[in-house]
């Protein structure tokens, strides 16, 4: 428990001061970030053409709902960042990795910007991808719960009672739980079902970048998560248990759907009910972490992503090196989230 004499994260303010130090673990995880540096140029997304090429209706029709689902997600969490969670969390080295994700995001978004530009040659194409939110529904339903869970703070300016820190540990655990760590995992697993099957080098070396990325990023949102806890056990109840079971359940459907527009009738190795178990072990994990009951009890039926391991030097299924630490040391056990 601490000290009720010291300023706590979610205290209304704005803490400039870095020493002393309060959360230095905040610190280490900004100087993580630095070391794991990339750039979109880095990544040879034309070597894909060929594959695109011989890709039936189906496998066509995922792809191209996948870049679009790509195409806008990314920007929805840079405003969170932005206009919500940056303001609330009171402490300078914790902003100092938030900061660092959100020049993160707009990378993702200019590697997802090249990534439509050369799978989807016709501008037109490129523009509907672009507009998805609107006009695709399975894209739209994850739109809506994400503007549904993390608007409701909109307003706030301070966080001043219980209910105002409940409310904006909704808006972290829906960004880290179910957007970052739901959303994008799921997408992330059509990546590397197509390339276990010898297909998008290009996309999954990215996609190993990125993953990387958001999966630290989740971890933060975590330990923000835990700080608070250990800060204020008391918003933890039953009622914050329930609220949180019941928007992974929404975020769950709502990914599931999309997996029915993407899979259709199913396809080798990759069906709608191969998703659902996938999707229901991964929200379970996400439950397991915030120290929740689980709600599914599902397993993990895709083997190539048991096999996922982006720490590695070198990937299994790639022809290149695809991580991308800079005179880093020590290790991150991403383990549990698949």
């Amino acid at each position: 428990m601490n000290d009720s004499t010291q300023p706590r994260l979610l205290d209304p303010g704005m803490d400039l001061t870095l020493r002393p130090m309060r959360y230095p673990d905040f610190y280490e995880q900004f100087r993580a970030a630095i070391r794991n540096t990339w750039t979109v140029e880095e990544v040879d997304l034309a070597s894909d053409l060929p594959d695109l090429a011989t890709f039936t209706d189906s496998e066509r029709h995922l792809i191209n709902r996948l870049v679009a689902f790509f195409a806008t997600g990314d920007t929805i969490v840079a405003n969170n960042l932005v206009l919500n969670l940056y303001k609330h969390v009171n402490a300078p080295e914790a902003r100092l990795y938030l900061s660092r994700q959100l020049y993160e995001e707009a990378v993702h978004v200019q590697f997802y910007l090249t990534l439509l530009d050369t799978y989807l040659p016709d501008p037109e194409d490129r523009v509907k991808a672009f507009a998805a939110v609107e006009h695709i529904p399975s894209i739209k339903e994850k739109a809506e719960f994400c503007f549904k869970w993390i608007d409701t703070i909109d307003q706030l300016d301070e966080l001043r009672t219980p209910e105002d820190r409940r409310a904006f540990l909704l808006n972290l655990i829906c960004f880290a739980a179910c957007i970052e760590g739901l959303f994008f995992y799921g997408a992330f697993a059509y990546v590397y079902w197509l390339r276990s099957r010898g297909l998008l080098d290009g996309l999954a070396t990215g996609t190993n970048w990125v993953f990387r990325d958001e999966s630290c990023h989740m971890n933060f949102a975590f330990s923000v998560v835990d700080v608070v806890r250990n800060e204020e056990p008391e918003l933890f109840d039953d009622e914050l248990t329930e609220a949180v079971t019941r928007m992974i359940e929404e975020a769950v459907a709502a990914e599931l759907q999309f997996a029915r527009d993407l899979c259709g009738e199913g396809m080798p190795g990759m069906t709608v009910n191969d998703m659902k178990s996938y999707l229901e072990y991964v929200a379970d994990q996400r439950l397991t972490r915030l120290g929740m009951p689980v709600r599914y009890g599902s397993k993990n039926p895709f083997g190539f992503m048991a096999l996922q391991d982006v720490q590695e030097l070198t990937n299994f299924f790639e022809r290149r090196p695809t991580a991308y630490q800079v005179a880093v040391g020590g290790t991150v056990d991403l383990d549990e989230d698949f």
